[in-house]
């Protein structure tokens, strides 16, 4: 349990330095503190009641609430004015909806700022054909200068228009964004592009950029210490026979190179689909830890905006169905080697129970199991999970959680892309609810539901995010949604009568 508490403060602090720190004065350990207090309240409660007992629905949501409004006074308190943000937050955030909208409330000062001249201005306005986007006024901000009108063709042919004829002017001096906004109407913003030739030699950018050897390191890393954690945790051997006979660490490999192979696919579809559309990116990076499962995962971290929001999908898409296409002959291939037990009793019934673990919590992997023991699983057994299977099931853990409708999540950022950022951010809080209700249910939820609340829920937008997404695409998300619902609904009893389970 402390580990676990100790594994969410690690991910709670690099969220908030990510997150909050870009906006907040406010000492950020503060808004750590504050963040984790909940998860601490709960762990204190089961460390002196013991985890059978169940917490009180009152110290769950109590805690949530006191703290969710500390955590907002504490961001309002220190808030930092659009005029102050820095352009390393134009950087790593680029300019998001939210940050273009409180723009408009700068103060009368601000207004005056001009960061072009009047002849670049006229030019500017020529940017705009009438028959393409009828351009009403221009509002200058600290961060961007705001063109505001009527759009008069399809997004798509208007931003490619307008997108051109201002690089013929300006060259890459801005970063042109164009924005659904809080009303409904599209709007242009210029940004100034920190991407620029004049700002960065490329050559220093793609040395910083690219770096194999530390990639390879990390990697090489992490398959020693998830092959120790197989060893030992997965395969069932002592310490003391590792120590005297390291030759049995080739135990530890079934679920190492499993559980590799699966972050691997994820990220690197992620990654090529990135560079298919020349979005700078980070090679792949895994995170090593000696204890828990061997590794905190892996990223690719994004140092450049998606150009539109078929770019958007497509890369956030790619991971989670690349990540479960290889997660499914890993699973089939480890189910069949996984030993069919008795169903463990009520105390011992958990989803982290991997020698007795009951498969019937998920919709999807109980019909794989079906489908590979065929009726030598039925009521009242369960699963001891092979190695190789614990590395495929924690695949379907990893797909069900990337593929989350919240923030700057995989599934997030594929609901940003079908719908717009509007309904993403609604989509968002309703999911949030829905992982605290389900969290009291089964309690094994409670880290995804807290971990969904601190996540930011809006993500960033693509440059021309407002032209639509294609049929195709539309259904592809529509199935990405459908594929984490058969994950996480266990299966009802209709079924499970039906197959025998």
């Amino acid at each position: 349990m402390w580990l676990l508490l100790f594994v969410l403060g690690a991910i709670t602090y690099y969220l908030a330095r990510k997150s909050v720190a870009p906006i907040t004065r406010t000492p950020i350990w503060i808004i750590w503190l504050v963040m984790m207090m909940p998860a601490m309240v709960w762990t204190i409660w089961y460390t002196i009641n013991g985890e059978d007992e169940a917490i009180p629905f009152i110290w769950i949501i109590t805690p949530l609430l006191i703290c969710f409004i500390l955590y907002v006074w504490l961001i309002r308190l220190g808030r930092i004015s659009p005029s102050e943000q820095s352009k390393e937050t134009i950087e790593n955030s680029s300019l998001e909806l939210q940050d273009l909208e409180n723009l408009e409330k700068s103060t009368q000062e601000t207004q005056n700022a001009r960061p072009i001249t009047a002849t670049e201005e006229k030019s500017l306005r020529d940017c705009f054909p009438w028959g393409v986007y009828y351009l009403q006024n221009l509002d200058y901000r600290p961060q961007a200068i705001l063109c505001r009108g009527k759009l008069r063709t399809a997004p798509e042919k208007a931003y490619k228009s307008i997108k051109n004829n201002i690089e013929q002017v300006f060259g890459d001096r801005f970063l042109i964004l164009f924005q659904e906004g809080l009303q409904g109407k599209p709007f242009f913003a210029l940004v100034p592009n920190p991407w620029s030739k004049g700002e960065v030699k490329q050559n220093e950018s793609d040395a910083k950029l690219k770096r194999p050897l530390f990639a390879l390191g990390l990697l090489l890393l992490t398959l020693l210490t998830t092959t120790v954690v197989g060893t030992i945790d997965m395969a069932g051997v002592s310490k003391e026979l590792l120590n005297n006979d390291p030759k049995v660490l080739l135990q530890g490999l079934p679920y190492s190179l499993g559980l590799i192979a699966i972050l691997g696919v994820h990220e690197l579809s992620h990654y090529l689909t990135a560079v298919r559309y020349k979005v700078a990116t980070t090679l792949p990076y895994f995170i090593p830890i000696p204890f828990f499962l061997g590794t905190f995962g892996a990223f690719i971290q994004m140092k450049a905006p998606m150009p539109h929001r078929r770019a958007l999908f497509d890369v956030a898409v790619a991971g989670p169905l690349g990540g479960f296409l290889m997660t499914l002959p890993i699973l089939l291939w480890g189910i069949s080697l996984s030993e069919i037990v008795p169903m463990p009793t009520a105390e011992n019934a958990s989803l982290l129970n991997i020698e007795a673990l009951d498969p019937r919590f998920s919709f999807l992997f109980a019909v794989l199991v079906k489908l590979v023991l065929g009726s030598g699983f039925v009521a009242g057994k369960a699963l001891h999970l092979h190695p190789l299977a614990v590395a495929g099931y924690l695949g379907l853990i990893i797909t069900a959680l990337n593929l989350m409708p919240v923030g700057q999540l995989d599934g997030g950022h594929i609901v940003h892309a079908m719908f717009g950022q509007k309904t993403a951010m609604i989509v968002g809080q309703l999911t949030r609810i829905f992982m605290l209700v389900l969290a009291m249910i089964r309690p094994e939820f409670l880290i995804w539901a807290i971990l969904l609340f601190l996540m930011p829920i809006t993500a960033q937008p693509a440059l021309n995010d407002v032209t639509e997404l294609d049929d195709k695409r539309d259904f592809l998300g529509l199935f990405s949604l459908a594929l984490l619902i058969i994950i996480l609904l266990p299966v009802p009893g209709a079924v499970s009568h039906w197959l025998q389970i």
